[in-house]
């Protein structure tokens, strides 16, 4: 079970407090947004704009500056992760990365408290391939909201072991395509438990969730 930008459905998505409070309500994963400041620091956020201006044109001290809705800075990656701790493996959707800056997003991987609980996925899957590709080891996922005909070269393609579907798309044969091939099919974004139960009833192998709670009350 893994929340959504956090505890997205109880504090401010991509925020401290929704990390903290994903931690609290026993996720087992970590969902959150990254792009890449103009001077090549990792902030996490979803959209790509902050006050109305591209957050990668942007000085990191420039973004620290704002404030979010609920008085919290935007969180740098390195904080996020030190928030998250050990714990919790972290799924890390890069929206925006400039190929000088991998070696930026990665040192800030190597940095966290658990390196090996950490992988990276998509809807860019050139940069999930450059990733990939630079770090050995480091688990790749591609983001789709399609049902491809060959999902399964696409994602060998990356270099990647891991298919974050969207939810209506989801079907048994898609999940058992995927594990006789030694993928694994993550479902997003799920906030109802009769989905939720549908989901792990085909064989799905994580739900992305913004009520952690609610979704794992509902798959005990």
């Amino acid at each position: 079970m893994i929340a959504h930008r956090g505890a997205s459905g109880y504090e401010h998505e991509n925020s401290l407090a929704a990390f903290r409070a994903a931690v609290r309500l026993g996720a087992d994963g970590i969902e959150l947004d990254v792009h890449d400041t103009a001077d090549g620091v990792l902030v996490v956020h979803h959209d790509p704009l902050l006050d109305g201006q591209p957050i990668r044109e942007l000085s990191a001290a420039e973004v620290s500056g704002v404030r979010l809705p609920n008085g919290e800075p935007v969180p740098t990656l390195a904080a996020a992760l030190r928030t998250i701790g050990p714990d919790c493996r972290v799924f890390v959707e890069v929206k925006t990365l400039a190929p000088e800056h991998d070696a930026a997003l990665l040192a800030a991987l190597d940095a966290g408290p658990a390196p090996s609980n950490y992988h990276v996925h998509g809807f860019d899957h050139r940069v999930v391939r450059r990733l990939t590709a630079q770090r050995r080891g480091l688990v790749g996922g591609v983001l789709s909201t399609s049902y491809p005909l060959d999902p399964w070269r696409q994602l060998s393609d990356v270099g990647a072991q891991e298919l974050w579907q969207e939810t209506p798309l989801i079907d048994r044969a898609l999940v058992d395509g995927a594990h006789e091939r030694g993928f694994l099919v993550y479902a997003w974004t799920v906030d109802h438990a009769a989905r939720a139960r549908e989901l792990a009833a085909v064989g799905v192998d994580g739900v992305c969730t913004n009520r952690p709670d609610l979704i794992r009350e509902a798959l005990v």
